[in-house]
């Protein structure tokens, strides 16, 4: 099975629902352009940095580096699912934790084709935690680590119990086709050459984001007298970089669909790197500028109904898509809200894995979303009245 996440996590109403985000967020630069403090512009450029150095420089090296192993071991997941059947849900469990929403999709592929049963789709959905996993492991990797067992724990037990009551051809589908795309591409058109150029930026990049990682002052280390604070200027350079090759495809409704096997690894690397910065990036800026400019103390707001937190964050867990998923991860790393509910809505989410699973099968898709919730519950009050009432 040769799987490309690119393809597998776009359709038709995914991409509306990206436009819908991608011109609220024009209208809104345009209008802090015309608006703008000195103040506010330096939270902007110290937000996009952030998210390039600390987020960005991260995932494309995790990324480079299993799409570089997905290639050259040439791994077939249908053959494992076919031989070892009773691992089945445990592999499941297993793809869905890891980070990013591909490893879900993969089930959910094995799904359509008749190989993977429902309990292998709520074992993936109720594990993965999207995207935001990569922003939680890039800043806390220990508690990254920790909700990745978590998930995987509680993903495996949800897939064999669903599984034990239901049986395993419960709402299993038969004969049907891998996920199709039916949207139209636009002329819009990648240029292996701005490609080649983000790969020049991001290989510093990584060696920066290691050594922030180290708590080190990169801006005083480097400082000189032509650029104040080249880091900082460096990262949002980039980072603004990454976000404008990820909004001007979706502006334009493009799908890429990699033509070579050489290009795949690259391309991917960049698409799918750009795509959780676009979110990162606009996660960190919705809290610091709605803290600036609207003068919010959130942490005073939802220590009001401190009880209600994780129900909220659980909640927040059943809309498709990373972004608000990654907007709850920014508020648990900025100590807004507690660990119980950054847990139980890493186990409600379903990423950006729940589009596919909707176009699959709409059905199947919400049972096994409800399915994901009674978990979440359990283990993240669970955690809340043990560790933090």
């Amino acid at each position: 099975m040769n799987y490309n996440p690119s393809q597998a996590t776009i359709s038709p109403f995914m991409i509306r629902y990206q436009q819908i985000f991608s011109y609220l967020f024009l209208f809104t630069v345009v209008y802090l352009f015309f608006n703008i403090d000195n103040q506010t512009w330096e939270i902007i450029k110290s937000a996009v940095a952030d998210a390039y150095i600390a987020v960005t420089s991260f995932v494309a090296g995790t990324l480079l580096f299993f799409y570089t192993l997905e290639k050259y071991l040439n791994l077939d997941l249908e053959k494992i699912f076919l031989k070892k059947p009773k691992l089945e849900v445990f592999l499941s469990s297993f793809l869905g934790a890891l980070p990013g929403c591909g490893g879900a999709i993969i089930v959910l592929t094995q799904y359509s084709r008749g190989k993977a049963s429902f309990g292998s789709v709520v074992a993936a959905l109720t594990a993965t935690m999207g995207d935001a996993a990569f922003l939680l492991i890039a800043k806390e990797p220990i508690i990254g680590l920790l909700i990745f067992f978590i998930g995987f724990a509680v993903g495996f037990i949800s897939g064999v119990m669903v599984n034990l009551i239901h049986g395993k051809s419960f709402m299993k589908m038969n004969g049907c086709d891998v996920i199709k795309l039916n949207s139209k591409p636009s002329n819009y058109k990648t240029s292996k050459t701005l490609d080649l150029f983000w790969i020049i930026l991001i290989i510093p990049g990584i060696v920066f984001g290691i050594l922030s990682a180290f708590q080190l002052d990169l801006d005083t280390f480097f400082s000189n007298e032509l650029i104040e604070n080249p880091i900082t200027f460096y990262g949002f350079f980039a980072g603004s970089l990454c976000f404008i090759m990820w909004i001007i495809p979706i502006i334009s409704g493009f799908k890429y669909n990699p033509s070579t096997t050489n290009e795949k690894i690259i391309r991917r690397t960049v698409s799918d790197t750009n795509f959780i910065t676009g979110w990162v990036i606009l996660a960190f800026l919705a809290y610091e500028l709605t803290v600036h400019l609207g003068n919010f103390d959130l942490v005073s707001l939802f220590k009001s109904y401190y009880v209600f937190v994780p129900l909220i964050a659980i909640i927040v867990g059943f809309l498709p898509g990373c972004g608000p998923q990654i907007l709850v991860t920014t508020l648990y790393l900025n100590g807004i809200i507690p660990l119980s509910a950054q847990i139980g809505n890493a186990i409600s989410n379903d990423g950006d894995a729940l589009f596919p699973a909707i176009a699959l099968h709409p059905k199947a898709a919400i049972k096994a979303t409800i399915y994901s919730g009674i978990p979440a519950l359990i283990v993240g009050y669970g955690y809340f009245f043990i560790f933090e009432f």
